[in-house]
């Protein structure tokens, strides 16, 4: 448990093979269903103050309690994941906790000195922003924290994923995303 934040709800992994990523992870370790999405339609995305477009593949299982992402970047647009791989890293880059209360849990964390470098929002109440350790910038690959907002169909969809995994018999290991509009 984190003091700021609570539980640790995900671990992302940048891939340069999403579809390889989803095989290994379903056939080899027998974690699944992954629900891929090839463009997550990212709205008011910003990195360091300034807007993008992102183009990012992203796959969601759960194993457990514990939801892994595996994320492949299409564009070359700034951003935390870009950094990551330029710095010549792969595998688990940052890690997220959800929230129902972002702008509580925002601030909470900017107060105790958290510094915002990347943010966006994916559905109705789905903001997300990602942290940089101001003092040990780049220090811990896999370290970068992510705050997610799950009051909206975002934490829906995160339902679920969560439960599609449970009694989970190795069938249709890749699944769609459903629209989040739907939701």
């Amino acid at each position: 448990m984190s003091r700021f934040f609570g539980e640790i709800r995900q671990v992302a992994y940048l891939v340069p093979d999403i579809e390889a990523a989803m095989d290994y992870w379903a056939n080899t370790l027998g974690v699944g269903p992954w629900f891929y999405n090839p463009k997550v339609p990212i709205k008011n995305y910003s990195y360091r103050g300034e807007r993008y477009e992102p183009h990012n593949s992203v796959a969601l299982a759960n194993a457990g309690g514990l939801q892994v992402e595996l994320l492949q970047v299409r564009n070359d647009v700034p951003s935390m994941y870009r950094d990551f791989i330029q710095a010549g890293h792969e595998g688990a880059q940052h890690f997220a906790y959800w929230t129902e209360n972002f702008d509580a849990d925002l601030q909470r964390a900017l107060d105790a000195g958290f510094k915002v470098c990347m943010g966006g929002e994916v559905g109705e109440n789905g903001r997300f922003v990602y942290f940089e350790d101001g003092q040990h910038p780049g220090r811990h690959p896999g370290t970068v924290v992510e705050l997610s907002e799950v009051a909206g169909p975002k934490g829906k969809l995160f339902k679920i994923i969560r439960e599609a995994s449970q009694g989970w018999d190795g069938k249709d290991p890749v699944r769609p995303f459903p629209d989040l509009a739907t939701l």
